[in-house]
């Protein structure tokens, strides 16, 4: 996995481990941008408490009941594979939305613990009445460096907006998932083998912070 992947990869999780929002009252937020909002500062809550911290497991948990409501994975699930989607099997699609939640909830779970100094500022948001799709932008602050555009593309599902993609600097989470999997399938043969062998890296990490943090 590139360089470039870990990065994308690790400020796609900055989606929901982000610190207190810069200066902004929810109720001047429009709904997409509340859901983000939401999640954001439910997770910083915990990030108060220093023995939660501690505990990956907790986290991991934790982290996955805040983040579902606000995230489609389903719809992420069947854009990363691409045509891969059309001909899986239902078991394949099954098991390839688990492992790749898995996935994802890992990432965002590790990035609750590491990325502790960033802010984020929403962009002013236009929406047309009666949208149900919209791309919420805005940018992740440091303190010493430029500050990056994120992108969230979020639809309405349901009543609820969930994100669906995270663009970094222009360049789409989703289509780099995409390349990657593709590529791991013309290289393992089938997609069967492929989610067996992100379900064996799923639970080796997981093994292995349980250790670590046991």
């Amino acid at each position: 996995m590139s360089a470039k992947h870990f990065t994308l990869l690790g400020l796609f999780a900055l989606f929901l481990s982000l610190m207190p929002l810069s200066p902004v009252m929810a109720d001047d937020l429009l709904p997409p941008q509340q859901a983000i909002h939401t999640a954001s500062m439910q997770l910083q809550e915990k990030l108060q408490q220093k023995s939660f911290t501690k505990d990956f497991s907790k986290i991991t948990e934790y982290v996955k009941e805040v983040i579902y409501p606000h995230t489609d994975f389903d719809r992420i699930a069947a854009l990363v594979l691409g045509k891969l989607w059309k001909t899986a099997t239902t078991d394949e699609r099954e098991r390839f939305k688990h492992e790749f939640q898995t996935l994802l909830v890992r990432t965002y779970s590790r990035a609750f613990i590491e990325f502790k100094e960033w802010t984020v500022r929403f962009l002013p948001l236009e929406m047309e009445a009666g949208a149900a799709k919209v791309i919420v932008k805005t940018q992740v602050l440091q303190p010493g460096i430029q500050p990056i555009a994120v992108d969230y593309r979020m639809a309405l599902h349901n009543g609820d907006w969930k994100a669906y993609d995270i663009m970094i600097e222009g360049v789409s989470l989703v289509t780099n998932y995409r390349t990657t999997f593709s590529n791991e399938v013309q290289t393992k043969g089938s997609l069967n083998a492929v989610i067996d062998g992100l379900a064996k890296r799923n639970a080796e990490a997981l093994a292995s912070k349980a250790t670590n943090h046991s």
